[in-house]
């Protein structure tokens, strides 16, 4: 395949960038996990009493549970998608500088072979034997 030039240092120090970036959202969501519960538990209800004592979610508790509800698939998804595409850009990273391995690999390999000479009429006296 012809058109690839790739830098495999300027792949993995974009693959750590992002990386940092996707787990300063992971660490977000988690927290939003663990607070938002309490967050629409303090919100309060218009009950008398309040819903620690009622039991019962007031409006703005509702809402905050009812978005969270809307997006958790959301951002599962974009959580689970990023990973995969940090896996799959370093696997493909990977087999880049692999393949490039091979190829010199075989290049050298090559170089070092005897060469074969084919002389018209000369019969079986090739490569000087």
């Amino acid at each position: 395949m012809t058109g690839w030039d790739i830098s495999p240092s300027g792949v993995q120090r974009v693959l750590a960038r992002t990386a940092e970036a996707a787990k300063g959202l992971s660490d977000t969501g988690k927290a939003l996990q663990e607070t938002l519960p309490s967050a629409a538990k303090s919100a309060g209800t218009i009950q008398p009493g309040g819903a620690e004592k009622s039991g019962v979610v007031g409006p703005v508790g509702t809402a905050l549970d009812e978005f969270f509800t809307a997006h958790q698939a959301r951002l599962t998804y974009v959580a689970v998608r990023t990973a995969n595409s940090l896996k799959g850009a370093a696997t493909a990273k990977d087999a880049y500088v692999e393949g490039d391995l091979d190829m010199a690999a075989r290049a050298h390999a090559n170089a070092l072979k005897e060469p074969k000479i084919d002389l018209a009429g000369a019969g079986e006296q090739q490569g000087g034997k």
